[in-house]
């Protein structure tokens, strides 16, 4: 079954949006059930793995993000990233669909996003406070470290579903690698809907090891 949505008529188009709603719900639901332990402890062995297969090279220029909620945790793989003297990149979301990065210097400058009332907002990642790159900022990094809800056998990501990923990949440069963090129950043989403008990933690091795909 083809599942490029850019060939099908606007009801099937909904229908394929409608099931990565589903599968992200699906992900959602499991994700919640781990502990803050179990997110902290798979956080921890990614950044082992990351290790062990080479990923983190010193004073190398890498794109990563702070993880929330009940995503795996990123600050000790951000910490190694630090420890390697590595130029760390992380999203600035701006208004939500800005497109920007910022240095992460160390872990204790980031700070929550505040709303209109002045509370945290849950909803997105903390960020450092300092100076926003523009878009192409991202052509910088040699590597590349993305959220994902699953990656299916020809490195199709599930994201958040905001489309903020697939327009900063736009910016990547050519020989730059693209790795997906997820738990090892999210890598899945099933094909993932997606659109011709989707970048793929080039492989999945989960709590178990390192996936490559292409």
């Amino acid at each position: 079954m083809d599942t490029t949505e850019a060939t099908e008529p606007p009801e099937a188009a909904e229908r394929l949006r409608s099931m990565k709603q589903a599968m992200r719900h699906q992900a959602t639901a499991a994700r919640k059930r781990t502990t803050p332990e179990e997110r902290l402890e798979a956080g921890r062995r990614i950044a082992l793995h990351a290790c062990d297969e080479g990923l983190i090279h010193p004073f190398a220029t890498v794109a990563a993000f702070v993880s929330m909620g009940s995503e795996i945790a990123m600050a000790p793989l951000l910490q190694a990233l630090l420890d390697a003297q590595c130029r760390v990149l992380v999203p600035r979301l701006g208004s939500g669909m800005t497109i920007g990065w910022s240095e992460l210097d160390d872990l204790e400058g980031l700070r929550s996003v505040r709303g209109d009332d002045g509370s945290p907002n849950t909803r997105r990642p903390q960020e450092p406070d300092s100076p926003s790159g523009g878009p192409d900022t991202l052509s910088d990094a040699e590597l590349i470290i993305v959220p994902a809800f699953a990656v299916d056998p020809s490195g199709i990501r599930l994201g958040r579903g905001g489309g903020w990923y697939d327009r900063a990949l736009e910016y990547k440069a050519a020989k730059a690698r693209v790795v997906a963090i997820c738990w090892p129950w999210e890598t899945t043989s099933t094909p993932i809907p997606h659109e011709p403008h989707d970048v793929p990933v080039d492989a999945a690091l989960t709590p178990d090891g390192y996936m490559a795909i292409r």
